[in-house]
């Protein structure tokens, strides 16, 4: 069953379809077309519309995604009270004494969290069998040392992060384009396609700005292979 994922605005990141996107419809795994919700309902009169806030645009590839996974400790809610909610290193995490299940819960949750904020690829190698089985068992994408790119030499906060706008351009987070026929992996994000405070953001701009302002903390939803995989409550 062919699904149009429709939002306020979709970025492909191989420059501005014309006339302005706000649409991508997706058949199976793959997309099958970026255009205006108008032009793709007109098309397809029985898919299945799904609409959300912001702006559509590539999945994110996390490239702090082995530091996040290998050498931290997401806590079980259940654990909260005790040792909180964020992402445990250094000498928190050692004091743990982990074993193996405990590491490969860590990695699950951690993926989820990832998911979460958008993204779709991650980068290894891992070195852990209890993380390379939750990461293969994700479904992400696994990509090489190089994506992400490296930290440009204004990076504020080096700290391995959830999300990968924190210290990295848009174009070096984005994995692949939307174009017709490649995977439909896509993240959309509830922030401003429209803010007066930054002006006006045209069709021809990367919003950068406004993804850098408000954070993939705003993603609303995931989809990997042509699947939801996480959705904003």
């Amino acid at each position: 069953m062919l699904t149009i994922h429709a939002a306020d605005r979709v970025f492909a990141a191989t420059g501005s379809p014309e006339p302005p996107a706000d649409a991508v419809v997706v058949d199976g795994g793959v997309i099958a077309a970026v255009g205006p919700l108008e032009q793709a309902t007109a098309a397809h009169p029985g898919a299945r519309v799904r609409r959300w806030p912001g702006l559509l645009l590539p999945g994110l590839v996390n490239a702090d995604a082995r530091a996040l996974l290998e050498a931290a400790y997401h806590p079980d809610p259940r654990e909260a009270d005790a040792l909180g909610t964020e992402p445990l290193t250094g000498d928190a995490l050692a004091a743990l004494a982990l074993d193996d299940v405990r590491r490969g819960g860590s990695a699950r949750r951690g993926l989820q969290r990832m998911l979460a904020h958008g993204t779709t690829a991650v980068v290894g190698p891992f070195t852990l069998p209890e993380v390379r089985s939750a990461v293969a068992r994700s479904g992400l994408r696994v990509r090489g040392v190089n994506a992400g790119g490296p930290l440009p030499p204004s990076a504020s906060s080096p700290r391995p992060s959830l999300d990968p706008f924190a210290a990295r351009p848009l174009g070096a987070v984005l994995d692949g384009e939307l174009t017709a026929g490649a995977p439909a992996d896509f993240a959309v994000f509830d922030v401003p396609v429209f803010d007066v405070s930054m002006d006006e953001l045209s069709v021809d701009e990367p919003p950068e700005r406004a993804l850098r302002a408000h954070g993939a903390v705003t993603c609303v939803a995931t989809v990997l292979g042509g699947r939801l995989v996480y959705r904003a409550r």
